[in-house]
């Protein structure tokens, strides 16, 4: 296993693109067919992906979850999310890249919190797959020529993208109204990204928000399922996945790194939550990887 997980800037490299877009776009097989139509496991630190896959097979590895799928779906990857894929020689479909920043301009337009911004989604195309095939092409014809009003034509169809996402999200969680609990949430949850690491206590992320300890719990439930502990709790054990899974670095290092006054601690905890140890869990990872039956 390598060091760390390799935190690209661009969908497997370490420079930035070569353009003052806040996007990009190309093919799945400009790229893929460069690497044998493999992507190995990578996460991006402020970028946003959606993978097009129009026609071929595809087999999506995010956050160490395997699953194949056929043409005629969208798999949205957010920041820091571990993910990697492989494809098959036929593949047709595209690499949209947003620059954090961008999606929060859509996000603020909005003026409601993205339902499915900080999660990974597979979504099938439905019978709006003509319609997707259109948007994207469109949106490659713009981007690869810059012609008079460039700049407005692709926020344009990026935005329809984007509105596209958050509609059918809604509509398969059945999402409730917007309210004035869906920003404190939001806000929540990125607190939570900056912060986790600090093991701050709900108290505190209830200061910072301006609201009590009581209204932060309902709000997290509501929009949630669970309350503002567990959603901590939640997100330090999937930083521990991944660095269990995707680096080298030992049970004592994870737990340090994560805030853990000492190793014991952190495997009571992870046992706790998962049923396993941290080491039986990184052995079963590694076993999924390599198709080797764990110890």
């Amino acid at each position: 296993m390598a060091s760390g997980i390799p935190i690209f800037t661009l969908y497997g490299e370490q420079e930035p693109w070569s353009t003052p877009d806040m996007l990009h776009f190309e093919s799945i097989a400009q790229r893929s067919s460069l690497h044998d139509w493999e992507i190995k496991p990578h996460r991006h630190g402020d970028l946003f992906q959606l993978f097009y896959v129009w026609r071929g097979q595809a087999e999506l590895d995010i956050e160490g979850r395997i699953s194949r799928v056929q043409g005629g779906v969208l798999q949205w990857v957010p920041p820091l999310c571990v993910h990697g894929f492989r494809f098959s020689p036929d593949v047709d479909g595209g690499v949209l890249t947003l620059a954090a920043p961008l999606v929060g301009q859509f996000e603020r337009a909005l003026n409601q919190p993205l339902a499915f911004g900080n999660r990974p989604q597979c979504l099938d195309m439905g019978e709006d797959r003509d319609f997707l095939q259109h948007l994207f092409g469109a949106l490659a014809r713009e981007y690869h020529y810059h012609s008079p009003g460039r700049q407005l034509a692709l926020s344009a169809w990026v935005n329809l993208l984007l509105t596209w996402l958050q509609r059918r999200t809604l509509d398969r969680d059945q999402g409730e109204p917007v309210s004035g609990g869906d920003q404190v949430f939001l806000r929540f949850t990125r607190l939570v990204e900056q912060h986790y690491a600090r093991q701050w206590p709900v108290q505190k992320y209830a200061e910072q928000l301006g609201i009590s300890v009581v209204r932060l719990n309902v709000v997290c439930r509501r929009l949630g399922r669970q309350s503002a502990l567990q959603f901590i709790h939640q997100r330090l054990l999937l930083e521990a996945k991944r660095n269990l899974v995707y680096t080298a670095m030992t049970v004592s290092q994870v737990s340090d790194s994560l805030g853990f006054s000492e190793p014991a601690y952190f495997s009571r905890f992870f046992r706790r939550l998962t049923g396993t140890s941290p080491n039986a869990f990184r052995q079963a990872g590694i076993a999924q990887f390599t198709g080797e039956p764990a110890p």
